[in-house]
Parts: structure tokens; C-alpha cells; sequence
């Protein structure tokens, strides 16, 4: 934590994150790439995310409204069970890993997310949702690292994860020449109120 005075805006995403084994575990397959590719802009492991809903910049007054919507949304949504699965590229510019597993579950997620935030008066660009995880980004002048680093995760298969908590996140993003940095706002446990009311099914970790 910082002395420093909240941001009267604040650019906000709504986002899952893999636990840290299976982050771990795509670290470890990327190691090629880490040493093959020292231009890219790497993102930090910590950081690594699935998002499902970009809001943007937002008056920092809409993010308590927020928090009370989404922390009612996560305790009655089941948890999708994903996993990280090979590699791809947008435009030579940005290299991801794909995700694997309930997809349905993980698309019904981000459509009732974006509809919560809708109901809340808060406008945004609904982009359809490619489910990823952003891993590095080129350089202007790099055509080539990305393509080249996906290719290099096309046989990667990872475990298979239950996606624990939903998170709320801000972004430094666009707010000077450094690196992007993160940080959760605030997370939610996804499921409680449907583990606690199923009295025949285990509570689960």
C-alpha cells in the first residue's frame, strides 16, 4: 500500500486469474521464448489475467457501485474449470496463451459481468470476448518475436484449474512510457453462495 491520493479516474477490467501452479507451469514452457526473444515487452507473472469485461477509464466514484455488484455476481455464479493451453498472436504485436475447458461457462461468466455493469449505468466498448491470457508485447519495429514465440507454445497443454475468485482490477495502463502494472481493486470468492447451499456438496478449497 501507498500515501499516494486515489486517481480521480481509474482505467478498470474485470478479470479472472489462473492459481499460481498453472501460472508456474506456463512460465517454465516460456523459458525458450524469455531467452529467444529479449525484446518483448514480457508482462509480469503476477500480473498474467483472462479478461472478460474492459470498462476502461472510469470516474473513480463508479467503483464502489461496482464492487457491490460484482460481489453479489460472483457469490451466485458457478466457477468455470479452465486450463491454459498453446499460443497465438494478434496482429504480430501481442502474443497470448489460448484457454481451454468450460467455455461456455467462461463466455455465460463475461455476458452476465457485462450485463451487471450495464445495469450500473456504466458505458463501455462491448469488444466480443477471445478468451487469453496477454503474455508480451513486440516492439514497432519486431514483426517477428511474436509469431515465432507462438509457434513455440503450440504443444503446450496445461493442467486443468477451477477459476477461484473474480477480480477487479486497475490498470496504469496508457498513464506514461513505463511498464503496465495492475492491481486488484478488489476480488470475490465465485460460487459461495452456491457451495453454501448445496447442503449434499462438499464446500470445495
Amino acid at each position: 500500500m501507498d500515501d499516494h491520493p486515489e486517481p480521480s479516474t481509474l482505467r478498470v477490467f474485470v478479470a479472472l486469474a489462473p492459481p499460481d501452479d498453472a501460472k508456474d507451469e506456463l512460465a517454465r514452457a516460456l523459458r525458450p521464448a524469455y531467452a529467444g526473444y529479449p525484446r518483448l515487452r514480457w508482462n509480469r507473472i503476477e500480473d498474467w489475467h483472462i479478461t472478460l469485461a474492459f470498462l476502461g477509464e472510469l470516474p473513480s466514484t463508479a467503483v464502489p457501485l461496482l464492487r457491490s455488484a460484482l460481489a453479489g455476481l460472483a457469490a451466485s455464479h458457478p466457477a468455470p474449470r479452465l486450463a491454459l493451453r498453446g499460443g497465438g498472436q494478434f496482429d504480430e504485436r501481442l502474443l497470448w496463451s489460448g484457454i481451454d475447458g468450460d467455455l461456455e461457462g467462461l463466455h455465460l461468466l463475461a455476458e452476465d459481468v457485462r450485463e451487471l455493469v450495464r445495469s450500473c449505468g456504466i458505458a463501455f466498448r462491448d469488444r466480443p470476448l477471445r478468451p487469453h491470457l496477454t503474455l508480451a508485447r513486440a516492439r514497432r519495429d519486431d514483426a517477428t518475436s511474436v509469431p515465432q514465440a507462438a509457434a513455440g507454445l503450440n504443444g503446450f497443454v496445461g493442467r486443468v484449474w477451477q477459476a477461484e475468485r473474480l477480480h477487479l482490477v486497475g490498470s496504469n495502463i496508457g498513464r506514461g512510457p513505463g511498464p503496465i502494472r495492475y492491481r486488484d481493486i478488489e476480488s470475490w470468492r465465485l460460487g459461495a453462495a452456491v457451495r453454501a447451499g448445496g447442503d449434499s456438496a462438499p464446500a470445495g478449497p
